[in-house]
């Protein structure tokens, strides 16, 4: 999934020995139990009945992330999720946070590549409201040229904060910009300020209309409710809305297959201390290679008894932090690895100790011990991830915009089980190889006497 926004926004891993415990026996991971029904415009509904606490979590997510931005528009995606919030024919902006925070829920939302999600977690006898709210604002939002510029500066904004005023914004930004070649994925998700600047209003309604259809849009329910009051409510606030009847085009673009490596060294005028990145093609997040992926992250980079952090940064200290991530998305991925350096520390020498660990999982197999910690620390996360009601509610919508398939949610747990230490060698020695990389050197300006490559 993507990196701008919420990236896989359910793995956050905080280990328990509760949670270690049950990871290490393998009990089954209760199924997540739900409804599933298309509306007669093509709307997906899910329904998740879960009586354990008075409330309620709502997301609608609709198929369209950057990837889906028009041809020098890059930004669309990321503006709209502003835009819906500010009103409709028939309410004012802020609408969403006086019906949330006001009555003690809350709300949000989130643009990644492929897919925007917006949600409220509300006393579940507030449910009926927000369902009205939000097919409200599918159907009637409020998009004029006052509120297209006023949420265009405050993308353009977001851009200067996290990706000009943050040092390593913009390293964020080469990894998909130089790793793509074609793929719309090269252009990120957050926008390109002169392109927002040159877009028409007429532009954005286009978008607009194109992508925020119900045949495009899912709706997750999870929580307090009566399934039959639920259903009725929902067809009676989104069975009327039309189908729409702009097809809904989808990318079809195909990056070509690496063959050699890429090399690029890029000077930044704030960047405190140099970072060298290894950014390498993968695969989808429905792929049965991600589990493997994710099993290896997790062993590259994930805590201090990770390999990368135990040998570039406790032992030869020459890294003040590491990381590594399996970037899966709807499309083939990413995954990269890199490393931030202490002061004075050469990038070639970095490099040279990245490869050396990536290569050790290439040859030698992971051990029993070491495997089992990271399978334990994800099996963790992901029961974590089922705790709330929210959470599963966004898992859902995931699964079924970028797997394909609702269902995937139940099957996650097993195959990260079934990960060996043979599939983490098979997939470094295929996806982590030099041929099939970008090498990024993002470095001061002072440091212009390393040689660029």
């Amino acid at each position: 999934m993507g990196r701008i926004g919420l990236i896989n926004v359910m793995l956050v891993l905080c280990l328990s020995s509760a949670s270690a415990a049950y990871a290490q026996a393998a009990i089954p991971l209760p199924p997540i139990q739900y409804t599933d029904k298309t509306l007669s415009n093509g709307m997906r509904v899910l329904l998740v009945e879960d009586h354990s606490s008075p409330t309620v979590a709502i997301n609608v997510g609709y198929h369209v992330g950057g990837k889906d931005d028009p041809l020098g528009r890059s930004g669309f995606a990321h503006l709209f999720e502003h835009l819906m919030y500010k009103g409709t024919a028939n309410t004012k902006p802020e609408t969403f946070d006086r019906l949330t925070e006001d009555v003690g829920g809350s709300n949000n939302a989130f643009t990644a590549e492929d897919l925007t999600n917006y949600y409220e977690i509300v006393p579940s006898n507030y449910l009926e409201t927000l369902l009205w709210a939000e097919a409200d604002r599918l159907k009637t939002l409020k998009v004029d040229e006052p509120n297209f510029q006023s949420e265009r500066e405050v993308v353009i904004g977001e851009y200067e904060q996290n990706f000009v005023a943050n040092p390593y914004g913009k390293l964020e930004l080469l990894i998909d910009g130089e790793a793509y070649t074609k793929h719309p994925y090269k252009r990120g998700v957050i926008g390109v300020p002169e392109q927002l600047r040159s877009a028409s209003l007429e532009d954005v309604r286009k978008f607009h209309d194109t992508y925020y259809q119900p045949q495009n849009a899912i709706l997750v329910v999870v929580g307090d409710f009566d399934p039959t009051q639920a259903n009725t409510w929902i067809d009676k606030y989104f069975g009327g809305i039309a189908k729409g009847n702009i097809p809904i085009p989808r990318v079809s673009i195909v990056e070509p297959k690496q063959t050699k490596e890429k090399r690029i060294t890029y000077y930044g005028d704030n960047v405190p201390l140099p970072a060298v990145a290894f950014v390498y093609h993968a695969v989808s997040e429905a792929s049965s290679d991600a589990a493997a992926l994710q099993v290896l992250e997790n062993l590259l980079a994930e805590g201090e008894s990770s390999r990368l952090f135990r040998s570039l940064v406790y032992e030869q200290q020459i890294a003040s932090s590491v990381s590594a991530s399996a970037d899966l998305r709807e499309q083939p991925g990413l995954f990269d690895v890199y490393a931030v350096l202490n002061k004075g520390k050469k990038p070639e020498t970095a490099e040279k100790l990245l490869q050396q660990e990536i290569a050790k999982f290439q040859t030698k197999l992971v051990s029993s011990a070491e495997l089992e910690k990271a399978r334990t620390q994800l099996t963790t996360a992901l029961v974590r991830s089922r705790e709330s009601n929210n959470s599963r509610a966004v898992s859902l919508v995931q699964a079924t915009i970028l797997e394909g398939a609702p269902g995937r949610v139940n099957t996650a747990l097993s195959e990260l089980q079934a990960v060996t230490a043979a599939d983490i060698q098979r997939v470094a020695s295929q996806y982590l190889v030099p041929s099939n990389r970008t090498v990024i050197y993002f470095l001061p300006k002072r440091a212009k006497d390393v040689p660029q490559k």
